[in-house]
């Protein structure tokens, strides 16, 4: 599939999770997948920090990262690689909504684009709404303005709070 271009670069914000078979090692070969790919450039790359999960409580914790990367690349032509790398680490798309991610890889934004198709929103629907998203993001961008939202500083003080806290995670740990 010949990948759709844009005539100029693009700043692209890409949520990274996991929770199964060894999340920590599964969201670093992830973040190296991309950092590596031809048609993208990391930018920066948040810490990682371990979160209750979403959905279902009877999952582990996720691990989660927020990923910067320069691209000429369409949106919908990005989102194609994301899903591809999902598949490479073992992603199946079973249906279930907040369920247990071997990776679990989302385009948080696109620039300043909002986008709305059957396969893709941006920015992504939950964003202002889940601090493992709106920490990591800070980390690497505290002055994003998300467009139609606000500031990422005022998002994160809106945000609500889960039952257990966000955890920064040693890069080292396994």
């Amino acid at each position: 599939m010949a990948q759709q271009r844009r005539r100029q670069r693009i700043v692209a914000f890409i949520g990274l999770g996991a929770n199964l078979s060894n999340p920590i090692a599964r969201v670093k070969a992830a973040r190296e997948a991309l950092r590596t790919h031809p048609d993208l450039r990391e930018i920066a790359c948040s810490r990682l920090y371990r979160s209750a999960p979403l959905g279902p409580a009877d999952q582990p914790d996720y691990i989660n990262a927020v990923m910067a990367v320069e691209t000429t690349l369409a949106p919908d032509a990005l989102l194609h690689i994301l899903q591809t790398v999902e598949a490479d680490h073992g992603r199946a798309r079973s249906g279930e909504r907040w369920g247990p991610r071997t990776l679990d890889l989302d385009l948080l934004l696109y620039g300043r684009e909002t986008i709305e198709t059957d396969e893709l929103q941006v920015p992504h629907p939950g964003i202002a709404g889940r601090e493992f998203v709106l920490r990591p993001l800070l980390d690497i961008a505290p002055q994003l303005d998300i467009p139609g939202r606000g500031p990422i500083a005022d998002l994160l003080r809106a945000c609500p709070r889960l039952s257990s806290p966000l955890i920064p995670v040693d890069d080292d740990s396994t």
